[in-house]
């Protein structure tokens, strides 16, 4: 991942196998699946949430399918979320009191049609099938929701595309207003790579005021950069994208400060890689005598990436997960090409990780 060109290469290949149905499935899931990926089933994620939570670390489990197009397979979507919010309920009662999945995540494009949110997103009028497709998406993303509910478990709807991120928001709000009452259930993915999220923010929690309800936050980077860029860039219209990385950084630690400023009303989970990110939160939690495992912050890295700032927060008693996903390979090379994009070059994450490593290594004389 190190290699721009060879990573271009690779991935390109492996979604071209995928589709002709070539037998590298095999291939695919001895490298870069394994690391990134709990299973293929949900009971395949089963060893690898037991050795997370032998060091204290939660898990967010998420059906890692994207982009599906019929009836059928929403409903099959829909139900295996269902599925895993209640296997996750299961799970969560132990002896210890240890909440081993607290959360699962989810992607709208997995229960309704990309075309859908197009629209809905562009505010034209829906014809009567839409509209009827519109009801559908709105009844399965509340039966989930009030399984997660019933069953205590936090519901992460994962930010998208900037062209259908308006409808993914809309439909979140309507969830939050219904379920987060009491404690926070739902929570959107602001991606602060985009120069309009640290005001979203703000708006997030002014409908949380103007509804009282809980706001569920889980600030993210953003996994979408080079696609945003490229159809702005096609379609002659001003990018989403900040102008640069200090710019991202900037807004993300502003998003935590401000979740931190009103933790009342904003339960928090942080998703970073970021060390600085993570340090900052972890030492203003102790400047304002916020302690480390209080129940409206979370710490939140994905399954194969910045295990150094996983296990030592969870050795530093704060509440901590990884981003798990599981699902068949053809259906989560999206997910892996996402990973491998944000990865291809010499200072990204997993190339500093693999430094981390060798000086491990050589430290320890082995």
């Amino acid at each position: 991942m190190s290699r721009p060109v060879l990573t271009n290469v690779l991935t390109r290949l492996a979604q071209f196998s995928i589709n002709l149905r070539l037998p590298v499935k095999w291939l695919i899931k001895k490298t870069v699946y394994e690391q990134f990926c709990g299973g293929e089933t949900l009971e395949e994620t089963i060893p690898v949430l037991d050795k997370l939570d032998q060091f204290h670390i939660g898990a967010i489990v998420d059906y890692g399918v994207e982009g599906k197009e019929t009836e059928a397979e929403f409903e099959k979507t829909k139900n295996e979320l269902i599925r895993i919010i209640r296997f996750a309920a299961t799970r969560n009662q132990t002896s210890t009191g240890k909440i081993a999945i607290p959360f699962i995540s989810s992607k709208v494009t997995g229960v309704t049609k990309f075309s859908l949110l197009e629209k809905l997103n562009s505010g034209a009028t829906l014809s009567a099938e839409e509209n009827a497709e519109k009801e559908k998406l709105y009844r399965r993303m509340r039966e989930i929701a009030q399984a997660a509910s019933e069953a205590g478990i936090g519901l992460f709807i994962d930010a998208e595309e900037s062209w259908i991120q308006d409808a993914i928001d809309e439909l979140t709000f309507v969830l939050m207003r219904e379920f987060n009452q009491s404690k926070a259930v739902i929570f959107s993915t602001p991606q602060m790579y985009r120069h309009d999220r640290l005001a979203f923010c703000t708006k997030s929690l002014q409908d949380a005021v103007t509804h009282n309800y809980i706001l569920g936050l889980k600030p993210v980077r953003g996994a979408y950069m080079e696609k945003e860029r490229k159809r702005a860039e096609e379609n002659n219209y001003p990018s989403p994208i900040q102008p640069d990385k200090t710019a991202t950084d900037k807004d993300y630690d502003a998003a935590l400060l401000f979740c931190l400023d009103h933790i009342d009303r904003i339960a928090l989970c942080a998703a970073t890689h970021n060390e600085k990110s993570s340090l900052l939160l972890a030492e203003e939690l102790d400047k304002r005598n916020i302690p480390h495992h209080h129940p409206h912050i979370w710490f939140s890295q994905l399954y194969g990436m910045s295990d150094q700032i996983t296990f030592n927060l969870a050795k530093g008693g704060y509440n901590v997960t990884k981003y798990l996903p599981y699902g068949p390979v053809k259906d989560v090379i999206p997910y892996l090409i996402r990973r491998a994009q944000e990865n291809k070059s010499v200072s990204g994450q997993m190339s500093r990780e693999l430094n981390l490593l060798h000086k491990e290594i050589k430290r320890r004389g082995i």
